[in-house]
């Protein structure tokens, strides 16, 4: 598989994940949180740090209900549009924001929510390295379409969706000229079941659409991104925040710097589990080969001039002289020297 860029960071397969610090609405409309954000974010180990851009009136109508863990969450229930409109970051505030990730050393970018414009303040004004897309928007192919014609890497969630719709936004995005494609396995629920995951689903769409594929977690816990890792995943989306109890509907769902931090070297030491696909001899079993394989060994006294029989050799440690396999061509042949019992067999002894 091709490898795509974010930044200066490289994805794919083989390499540890690229990890996405998903703070989307969690500075709850305040700059002084989505600072703090980026810095727990870079503290946590992320690659890279991603929020939302939304105009309210461009993302839902006044008839929009808010979804049930939203009201579950907020513990009220509002229009959709009422809650969209309090967790709106002002548009000068967004500057700052990418300022702010350079100074952390990490990388910034955030999903155009809905609409063309802010697909295309991202490109324009503050000139994002990559576009994320919420699963809410696989299906909104004339913004795919649009935002494709950047050419820049575009990631999307999965969410609520069956393969036949995957296919059709890949193929939408391909068709316009960009197959720098990440497509994120998720399941819409937050936080999610266990038994909801389907990680499954996740190795199908590897199978399936010929892009690279990751995993964005709504479960509880760094668990399911470790696995999610030992499976394959190229990326790894989760949601950020800064207190678990601050007010808001992603919040509950999110991990906190701390955890985050955690998840991201576990992460790490899976992708180091896994290592490559190649089976060969490590830097670190050198040193036992000769401790631990065989040789050929002289059963008992040979004379030279003396064939080699079977009843003559033997097989034992250490492992720094002829090969057990070659016993079929030893046999028979003569001995150089005389061989005292107990010798390891190497290449000069042999005539």
């Amino acid at each position: 598989m091709k490898s795509i860029f974010i930044g200066k960071k490289k994805v794919n397969y083989g390499l540890r994940p690229f990890i996405v610090a998903e703070a989307g609405v969690n500075h709850n409309a305040r700059l002084d949180l989505a600072l703090q954000l980026i810095d727990a974010a870079a503290y946590a180990g992320a690659d890279a740090v991603k929020f939302q851009t939304f105009r309210p009136n461009q993302v839902v109508t006044a008839a929009g209900e808010m979804a049930d863990y939203q009201k579950r969450n907020l513990g009220k229930s509002e229009s959709q549009l009422a809650m969209v409109k309090k967790l709106e970051l002002a548009e000068k505030h967004w500057p700052k924001l990418v300022e702010r990730a350079k100074e952390r050393g990490i990388i910034f970018f955030s999903t155009p929510h809905g609409h063309i414009d802010s697909a295309d303040y991202l490109q324009q004004k503050l000139k994002v390295p990559a576009f994320k897309f919420g699963s809410g928007d696989l299906t909104n192919i004339p913004l795919l379409e649009h935002v494709a014609k950047f050419k820049k890497p575009m990631i999307l969630g999965t969410g609520m969706a069956d393969l036949e719709e995957v296919k059709e936004a890949v193929e939408a995005i391909k068709k316009a000229g960009n197959s720098q494609i990440v497509v994120l396995h998720c399941t819409t629920d937050y936080p999610l079941a266990p038994e909801n995951v389907n990680l499954r689903a996740m190795q199908t769409m590897m199978r399936e659409l010929g892009v690279l594929v990751g995993y964005s977690d709504h479960t509880l816990g760094p668990q399911t991104a470790v696995m999610a890792t030992a499976m394959g995943a190229c990326m790894i989306e989760k949601h950020l925040t800064l207190d678990n109890n601050l007010p808001g509907p992603d919040h509950v769902a999110s991990m906190e710097p701390m955890e985050f931090k955690e998840m991201v070297k576990q992460i790490e030491k899976a992708a180091a589990i896994l290592g490559s696909s190649q089976k060969k001899l490590l830097k670190c079993e050198k040193q036992y080969v000769s401790v631990a394989r065989k040789s050929l060994v002289t059963a008992n006294k040979v004379k030279k001039g003396e064939k080699f029989t079977l009843k003559n050799l033997t097989v034992k440690r250490p492992g720094n002289g002829l090969l057990p396999k070659r016993l079929k061509e030893v046999v028979g042949k003569r001995a150089t020297k005389a061989i005292p019992k107990d010798t390891v067999l190497t290449e000069e002894m042999i005539g």
